[in-house]
């Protein structure tokens, strides 16, 4: 696995997991976390934010990382 898709799943992970953890506590006065659980809209959102966080948001911090790597060399 090259060092991009590494660092895009380690970083965009990271920010869909945080997300999935904040919006099911932000809703649990709402729903009850067992119930939030049991619903499909969780996993489809849950996948949503992996899938964005991913490919989206690793992406750009990838490209982010190698403008000021470029930089730093120069």
């Amino acid at each position: 696995m090259s060092e991009r898709w590494k660092y895009q799943i380690k970083m965009g992970g990271f920010w869909g997991i945080f997300m999935i953890i904040f919006m099911t506590l932000f809703e649990i006065k709402e729903k009850p976390f067992v119930e939030q659980l049991s619903s499909t809209n969780f996993y489809i959102r849950a996948g949503i934010y992996l899938a964005v966080g991913i490919f989206g948001l690793g992406y750009y911090n990838w490209k982010q990382k190698m403008k000021s790597e470029k930089i730093d060399k120069l």
